[in-house]
């Protein structure tokens, strides 16, 4: 088996072969250094029985899962020129790499597989964020998230706060997880060649949140307060009473949301939620 994947074509020669059109509209730029996806996998370790690769493309991410041969691999990519990418690939791994053709944007990606399950995947730049969004309210059915996006998207991921990257997406995420960043890579590692540059990121699910509080009722808050972002919380919160709601919570109303922590904003979508029921 060793033998048979050294004698695949590179990334380069499969999209060739296989005259593969990219489409833009998909967010498509496919990784072809496969010393980096290897890297990527080597921080993914112990890998677990069920791999979950959203957005396969050609398989040089999913070569490297598959060296472990543990691992039952799952890739999914909504375009169906990735089926043909992956079919020497198939013949080699045969069950041990199932290719789904779906939009991953949609589909339970929790149910796949038994447990433990990670998720290793260099996701479209165009919806990675909303995926990862919806895996959230999953995150127990995950031992291990190792990404790849946008680096700006990644540094609002990690972000604490009181930095300028701090949001929504840091609170929601860090609520439910431990982040952090691995590495940045450069946009020559990518066919296209995109103009941004990219970063992996680890989401190590945390065994319970860091507060007791609803998914929707600190997303909608969140949300609100983020919104208007230059704005105090009065401002921004105004429409839930929030001036009442944070001076109820010890908050000040004059400070502005990327001075709260976490917690604060678990208190405030707790203490509203009781407010409106």
């Amino acid at each position: 088996m060793h033998n048979e994947i050294e004698n695949l074509p590179t990334i380069q020669e499969t999209l060739k072969k296989n005259k593969v059109k990219i489409n833009k509209a998909l967010g498509q730029n496919f990784l072809f250094d496969l010393n980096l996806t290897d890297k990527i996998v080597k921080q993914s370790k112990p890998i677990a029985s069920t791999i979950i690769e959203i957005g396969s493309g050609p398989g040089s991410l999913t070569r490297s899962i598959l060296k472990n041969k543990s691992a039952i691999v799952y890739a999914i990519d909504k375009d169906i020129q990735s089926e043909k990418m992956l079919s020497e690939l198939k013949t080699i791994y045969k069950d041990k790499l199932k290719i789904i053709i779906v939009d991953a944007l949609n589909f339970p990606i929790w149910n796949l597989g038994e447990a433990p399950r990670q998720v290793i995947a260099n996701l479209p730049y165009n919806v990675g964020t909303k995926m990862l969004i919806t895996w959230l309210k999953y995150i127990e059915n995950f031992d291990l998230l190792t990404l790849m996006f946008q680096k700006e998207v990644a540094e609002r991921i990690v972000a604490k706060p009181g930095s300028k990257h701090y949001g929504r997406l840091s609170i929601l995420i860090n609520w439910l997880t431990e982040s952090s960043k691995l590495f940045d890579v450069p946009s020559e590692a990518f066919i296209p060649r995109p103009k941004v540059k990219s970063s992996v990121i680890q989401l190590k699910p945390l065994s319970k949140p860091l507060y007791d509080v609803s998914f929707e009722s600190l997303e909608k808050i969140t949300h609100m307060a983020f919104s208007q972002k230059r704005k105090m919380l009065k401002t921004s919160l105004k429409k839930i009473n929030g001036e009442k709601i944070l001076k109820d919570l010890n908050i000040s109303p004059n400070l502005r949301p990327e001075n709260l922590s976490i917690i604060d904003f678990c208190r405030i979508a707790e203490k509203s939620f009781h407010y409106e029921n």
